[in-house]
């Protein structure tokens, strides 16, 4: 006679109880952090128009420093801030994150800023 098994088969599969991993909230924050740190600005059509017209040369380390500066005064509540340049005033756009004009210091002190809700002097 050949030989068998039987194999006894339970009737409910045993459950396992499997913790869900906890999340690294320090690592998740810092690559959240990270991430944000790496948005920069647009330039509108008529910005980009206004800064070659008036021959306005800005540095990518002054855009980076505009960059964070508009970003992390949207952090604080404003939307459409003046930025005060040694060479420029710009009006940008946090909510958008988008330069709407630009011009430079000496046409700038004849205007009057309207629409605007903080002002950053760098």
């Amino acid at each position: 006679m050949d030989k068998f098994s039987i194999h006894r088969v339970p009737l409910h599969p045993s459950i396992r109880s499997t913790q869900p991993k906890p999340i690294n909230t320090q690592q998740s924050f810092k690559a959240h952090l990270q991430e944000a740190s790496k948005q920069e600005l647009k330039v509108s059509k008529h910005a980009n128009e206004r800064i070659i017209e008036r021959k306005i040369n800005i540095t990518e380390q002054e855009w980076q420093v505009v960059s964070d500066k508009v970003f992390e005064a949207h952090s604080k509540g404003v939307k459409q801030p003046l930025v005060l340049m040694d060479q420029a005033a710009l009006i940008v756009s946090a909510k958008n994150a988008t330069v709407i004009t630009a011009m430079d210091r000496t046409e700038a002190k004849q205007q009057l800023f309207t629409n605007i809700d903080g002002t950053i002097v760098l």
